[in-house]
């Protein structure tokens, strides 16, 4: 599949169930320990699984790491069963 010109590059890789490492994150959505909404630049990302946890966010790269169990990622369109749930920096932090 081609890559339209001017959009980023989006890059999954999953170690063993519990090790994810995602490029290509233009805003985490929601997050708690059964589930992460991430907008990326091939659509929104929905992960479900148990003791989820962001352990790195670098939002002006575009990047995320996860561990927890991770049961499922399935893509959506964007705005298709996403809902916001306040900040995300108030949700890391507050």
């Amino acid at each position: 599949m081609e890559q339209k010109q001017g959009e980023g590059t989006h890059k999954l890789s999953l170690i063993g169930r519990n090790i994810l490492t995602l490029t290509g994150v233009k805003e985490v959505v929601s997050f708690d320990a059964k589930e992460v909404i991430l907008d990326t630049v091939q659509g929104v990302l929905l992960l479900r699984g148990d003791e989820l946890n962001v352990t790195r966010l670098l939002v002006e790269k575009g990047e995320v790491d996860l561990d927890g169990r991770i049961d499922s990622m399935v893509y959506t369109e964007r705005g298709h069963g996403t809902k916001r749930s306040g900040s995300v920096a108030k949700r890391l932090f507050g």
